[in-house]
């Protein structure tokens, strides 16, 4: 039975996934602070595990996935302690052959960034994944890591991968087929053990914690444009950095606090990167009522405090906001919530984002079927989407499809809502975000 608590409520319906049920609420009010940054924590403790010297990682990331790198970590020999958020790294001198393969979990950040630094140490390693993972691309990594030197052997460019690690690999300049941070940051990671000048030219600027860190643990990059230089063999110096809090994590606070009237939020100490914050932009230029304050920086990682009021939003011509190709690297992840917002306002419409349909899920098509179940106006394209608006969404049954970026952008659709809202398969958010809905309980009003 519904425990009174505003909005959400677990059902056991004797199903392998349970069933959120979740009821619209009045309005989002309070001041939360959340896990630490995704990706910050992967490339944080990649970073550690190769360094010289020890290092601490506080407010690390709680997700499913920044474990699965832990654990691979662990695997080739450095030891990792725990102790609530924050997770203590000791390198080895040298690492050594894993006993079985690398399992990756649903990370495609694990597989694609370790693949890089495993690509310069003379060591064979099977990285592997869940059902998910092993469906997902990986010749983008492959053929850099090839064109070093590496040997990696695939299921059709896809996991698992069999690399067979050389050193020391040979430095190339890589101009990226398309955006990508990940792709970015394996070939980076790979230079840390070729000899000369590793060069990454990109068509487009992605997110930098990679080249911030790089910077913040001792390695030295250099950015001319759109091309990132290392220069190898390089060695990181360990320390200690507090993570901030994960700013995709923080936009389906803010999208609620924005969408619903009366509300007021305060999101404390999360990531302030200006390569993670085009979605704050995008709603302030929609009209979002919206503040950020950049309070400290750590290994070149500004932070600071998000506060969101509820927003009032007009346009003269009143015709659909369109997100072309240029924006979609720095809004990757949030697409699928775009299209939710876009719903409640004038329309949006997304195109030059085909990268959606090779994610955890067809992510464009995730997002098409449950607007449309939930009575929105939509039309699909090969690389992107339109949603018709403004529509009052009804409630409705929902599919995560086993994506936790699909499950949290439709909670906050059901929060909107008219009528209570069912998403199958919810638990999904642990892979990058467990706390997602007890701290949106903690802020919602009935």
């Amino acid at each position: 039975m519904f425990d009174g608590k505003p909005g959400f409520i677990l059902v056991d319906c004797g199903l392998r996934l349970p069933l959120m049920k979740i009821w619209p609420v009045r309005r989002i009010k309070g001041f939360i602070s959340l896990p630490g940054d995704k990706s910050i924590s992967h490339r944080a403790a990649l970073i550690a595990g190769v360094a010289e010297g020890p290092s601490e990682l506080i407010n690390f990331s709680t997700s499913r996935d920044c474990e699965s790198t832990l654990k691979c970590l662990e695997q080739l020999g450095v030891i990792v302690t725990r102790s609530a958020n924050t997770v203590t790294i000791q390198p080895p001198d040298q690492l050594r052959v894993p006993v079985g393969p690398l399992d990756c979990g649903n990370s495609g950040s694990t597989m694609r960034m370790l693949a890089g630094l495993l690509a310069g140490n003379n060591l064979t390693c099977e990285l592997t994944g869940d059902d998910s993972l092993s469906s997902r691309p990986m010749k983008r990594v492959i053929e850099p890591l090839e064109m070093m030197g590496t040997k990696i052997q695939s299921s059709g460019g896809k996991p698992p991968l069999v690399i067979q690690g050389t050193l020391p690999l040979s430095a190339i300049t890589y101009e990226l087929p398309v955006a990508s941070a990940q792709v970015k940051s394996c070939v980076l990671f790979a230079g840390l053990n070729a000899t000369g000048r590793t060069i990454v030219i990109e068509p487009a600027t992605t997110r930098d914690h990679t080249e911030r860190l790089f910077n913040g643990f001792g390695v030295p990059v250099e950015i001319t444009g759109t091309a990132i230089a290392i220069n190898g063999p390089a060695r990181f110096v360990g320390g200690d950095m507090t993570i901030p809090g994960d700013i995709s994590s923080a936009a389906y606070f803010v999208a609620a606090a924005m969408l619903l009237p009366n509300s007021e939020l305060t999101i404390e100490d999360v990531c302030l990167n200006p390569t993670r914050t085009e979605f704050i932009s995008l709603l302030r230029g929609w009209g979002g009522d919206i503040e950020s304050i950049e309070t400290r920086s750590d290994r070149n990682e500004p932070s600071g405090s998000i506060k969101v009021a509820a927003s009032v939003i007009t346009r003269g011509s009143n015709q659909p906001f369109r997100i072309g190709k240029d924006s979609i690297p720095a809004l990757i992840d949030e697409l699928p919530l775009v299209a939710v917002v876009g719903s409640q306002l004038a329309g949006v419409e997304v195109r030059g984002a085909a990268e959606l349909r090779v994610k955890e899920t067809d992510r464009i098509n995730a997002t098409v079927k449950n607007l449309r179940a939930m009575g929105a106006e939509v039309e699909e394209f090969d690389d992107g989407l339109f949603v018709n608006g403004p529509t009052k969404l009804r409630g409705a049954q929902l599919e995560s499809f086993g994506d936790h970026r699909i499950a949290m952008a439709f909670s906050i659709a059901a929060l909107v809502a008219d009528g209570p809202s069912e998403i199958s398969g919810a638990s999904c958010v642990d892979i990058s975000f467990p706390e997602f809905f007890d701290l949106l309980k903690q802020v919602v009003e009935a």
